[in-house]
């Protein structure tokens, strides 16, 4: 062989090793840093559509889950006893809890002080599933009710929040933030003030996309407004799609521009956990079930933000 010959196959091999190393330091940029999972509620949703109740056999909920492909689940806890009667189906399914759904009441202080102990137990009980992501959601004055809190209570809220941050980062877990449309009315002054009052060390985003979105006035410029303003603090995101403002069966296009929230947050820097929670509503479309939904969902997923 000439040493000419020679120098082409070696100029070759180390051509398509750089390639394959091009390619893993694309998909490890893109790698999310944790599995993609996905929340109960859609769940709730699609099996009340059927007449039936998600979780009333939780072996044969998750074996249904599972069955998508999903990897990871994020349940909903009011009390840390429901933890270790989840634990061995989780692990029956091989299937990942890094994020959990806790409700708290936070702006008055009685009752604050009773939600901080019951989350703090949920997180101590969550020790052997390795979950990192705290999701909460600070209940309104009234569900339903257009009674918004008052600057007293909005101060209040703010600074339990951030004590329950303090307390979970202590334990290696993060609480994320979690609002719904009540929290972006009035100027939205609830939502800002929750994060501009909190440390970024305690507190963090979950942004849920659509509920952004819809307390907004179905206004992707609000959504996207708050993604340059919070942008860095967002740990999770909450994956919905909806058309002409009806929320669909799957996760696909629609009114809000999927790819361009990926842009931004990849452009920042953010490697949110992406969470989906492809709900229905009354007028959702019905033509498919929970299974053949989800697998749908994760196609798009994939597509759209690289996981």
């Amino acid at each position: 062989m000439s040493q000419n010959r020679r120098q082409f196959l070696n100029t070759l091999a180390v051509s398509a090793g750089a390639a394959v190393l091009s390619e893993a330091a694309r998909a490890e940029q893109h790698a999310a840093p944790f599995p993609l999972s996905c929340n109960q509620y859609s769940w709730i949703t699609f099996y009340a559509r059927d007449g039936k109740e998600w979780g009333a056999n939780p072996d044969a909920s998750l074996a249904e889950f599972a069955s998508t492909g999903l990897k990871a689940y994020e349940p909903a806890f009011n009390s840390a006893d429901e933890v270790p009667k989840l634990l061995p189906v989780l692990q029956k399914y091989r299937l990942a809890m890094p994020s959990v759904y806790v409700n708290t009441s936070l702006h008055e202080a009685g009752e604050a002080s009773k939600s901080i102990s019951s989350v703090l137990a949920i997180a101590d009980a969550l020790k052997p599933a390795d979950t990192k992501i705290i999701v909460t959601n600070p209940n309104p004055i009234q569900w339903g009710s257009e009674k918004n809190k008052s600057d007293e209570q909005l101060t209040e809220q703010a600074r339990n929040l951030d004590k329950l941050g303090a307390e979970l980062k202590k334990r290696g877990m993060t609480l994320a933030y979690h609002t719904h449309d009540v929290e972006l009315r009035a100027a939205a002054r609830e939502f800002h003030h929750m994060l501009l009052a909190t440390d970024p060390k305690n507190v963090s985003l979950c942004l849920d996309v659509h509920w952004v979105y819809r307390g907004s006035g179905n206004s992707q410029v609000a959504l996207f407004d708050i993604v340059k303003l919070y942008g860095k603090r967002i740990s999770e995101l909450h994956l919905r799609q909806s058309k002409g403002g009806i929320w669909q069966e799957t996760f696909t296009e629609g009114d809000i521009d999927y790819p361009r929230l990926a842009q931004m947050l990849d452009s920042l820097g953010v490697k949110p956990h992406l969470v989906l929670e492809q709900c229905l509503e009354k007028t959702s479309p019905k033509t498919m079930d929970a299974v053949k939904a989800h697998k749908e969902d994760l196609v798009y997923v994939r597509k759209v933000f690289g996981v």
